[in-house]
């Protein structure tokens, strides 16, 4: 479990959501159904009025290391910018991220070192 959690492995079941049109690739991650702050988070940026993606802008800026409030303007910056090239800019960043393994937090979020008073604006 925790080399597929690593190696983002875990997240291949959801191209059948892609292909069946409920995700983008591109996108806010789907908060769990237990992530209240999270979803409250986001409603607040609007982030989720778009369809959520198999990657986003949270992801490549920090991915689970990232706080919840960080990790909603993120994901809000992304809903209201949404561009091709942004999308381009974040497909290819997710896969520096996938194979350096980076920003995995086995179980949480934003038990690390994101804080607070970091910039989506990377």
């Amino acid at each position: 479990g925790a080399f597929l959690r690593k190696t983002s492995l875990d997240e291949l079941p959801q191209i059948y959501n892609i292909l069946a049109g409920q995700m983008s690739i591109i996108g806010p991650r789907p908060a769990l159904y237990n992530q209240y702050d999270l979803i409250e988070a986001r409603d607040r940026v609007h982030a989720n009025d778009i369809r959520p993606g198999l990657t986003g802008l949270a992801q490549v800026n920090g991915r689970d290391e990232l706080p919840i409030d960080v990790k909603a303007r993120y994901d809000g910056e992304y809903a209201a910018h949404l561009t091709f090239g942004m999308d381009l800019k974040i497909f290819f960043h997710s896969f520096s991220y996938v194979f350096q393994r980076r920003g995995v937090v086995e179980g949480g979020t934003g038990s690390l070192h994101g804080s607070d008073d970091e910039s989506p604006s990377k």
